[in-house]
């Protein structure tokens, strides 16, 4: 399997909703170094995974529409705490929309999977893969 990864950051608001959260259940911000990678089994005609730019281009696109924003506050995230693995799940998905509707190249449509990995800390992190 074959894999190219692209790094990105997004700074947001945020507040959770039980007891099991103590202080995050207020208001708080946060900044998560992302990591999109992409994967196929086998190269494109031209030997790459994914055309880096575009990917690089594409999660920056998505970041965009989450960072410098109060999540509490965004519709697409009513009743779910924005915890770092819900986070890590929407980018993901977001990224596969993009893929499936051509924003990553014709090539791109080979790919058989997307892993989000969002970084909390150098010490802590969470991921969500899927399957394109």
């Amino acid at each position: 399997m074959f894999s190219v990864t692209v790094r990105d950051h997004i700074m947001i608001a945020h507040s959770f909703r039980g007891e099991v959260f103590g202080p995050a259940q207020r208001l708080h911000g946060a900044t998560f170094v992302v990591d999109a990678t992409f994967r196929r089994p086998d190269l494109d005609a031209d030997g790459i995974v994914v055309d880096i730019g575009l990917a690089t281009e594409q999660l920056r696109a998505v970041l965009g529409e989450l960072t410098y924003r109060n999540l509490d506050d965004e519709p697409a995230f009513a009743g779910l705490n924005t915890t770092t693995e819900v986070l890590a799940r929407t980018i993901a998905d977001r990224l596969v929309e993009r893929v499936q509707a051509g924003d990553l190249g014709a090539g791109a449509r080979d790919l058989t999977g997307i892993t989000v990995t969002l970084h909390e800390s150098h010490i802590a992190w969470a991921s969500y893969e899927r399957s394109l």
